[in-house]
């Protein structure tokens, strides 16, 4: 993979700050998911429940009761609270990829093994060595790939949908109406599908589910570019109602 350099890797370096950002807000709720009995947050409405999402909690019963029978940690016929598996999984997926993350980084930048620690500290020492991690597109760009991913996992396992609204103008790279504020990163993005940008180091390049960003620090470039202004752009970061996109 050819090294980037310049803005390209401050742009991958901002979007490590994000997906960090959403992360370290929703691993925690993942261990809350697990909680016995719990509920919604006060004046939250519960979530319509995902198609098939009975099913799966009976099969996380069964299978959850069986684990135990097998071991005997329950007598045959006498109930069990649920084991939320997927949850459980999601944990212990991004816990042990957040540690290899860390320790990856660490012997890149030549650096002694890290210490123990929970996930939400790891991912504040790596976030602490952004600036020496920049020195080393490649490596950046993976830092970038890792996080975002365990943050997507976060987000699938949770049913989180985040807010989105609708901005005027058009995409400077697609010149579709599809650009959309995201208040929870503070960020703009294009929700086209097909667009692509320029930059080589853009995730959009090379996956499919990646959607240009423009994060707060840019959005007087974008306003100049796409037709929109600065001012309906902090508007709507503040608007709470979601759009469709």
């Amino acid at each position: 993979m050819a090294e980037t350099t310049g803005g390209s890797v401050d742009r991958v370096v901002r979007d490590i700050a994000l997906w960090t950002a959403s992360l370290v807000r929703q691993f925690p709720e993942l261990s809350d998911e697990l909680a016995p009995g719990r509920r919604s947050p006060a004046r939250t409405a519960p979530a319509a429940p995902h198609p098939g999402h009975d099913e799966l909690i009976r099969e996380e019963r069964r299978e959850a009761l069986l684990l135990q029978q097998r071991h005997g940690l329950s007598v045959p016929g006498h109930g069990a609270a649920p084991i939320r598996l997927h949850i459980s999984d999601a944990i212990r997926d991004v816990t042990d990829g957040v540690v290899e993350l860390e320790e990856a980084v660490r012997a890149r930048l030549g650096l002694p093994r890290p210490r123990r620690a929970g996930v939400i500290e790891r991912l504040r020492r790596i976030v602490g060595l952004l600036d020496a991690v920049a020195e080393h597109p490649v490596l950046a760009r993976h830092v970038r790939d890792e996080i975002r991913r365990m943050a997507r996992r976060c987000a699938r396992t949770l049913g989180d949908a985040e807010t989105i609204v609708r901005v005027s103008g058009r995409c400077p790279w697609c010149d579709s109406v599809s650009l959309r504020a995201f208040p929870d990163r503070r960020a703009v993005l294009c929700v086209n599908p097909a667009c692509v940008c320029a930059d080589e180091a853009c995730g959009c390049q090379d996956d499919p589910a990646y959607r240009h960003l423009w994060p707060e620090d840019r959005w007087g470039e974008l306003a100049d570019a796409s037709g929109t202004r600065t001012e309906e752009i902090e508007a709507a970061m503040d608007d709470t109602k979601e759009t469709r996109c």
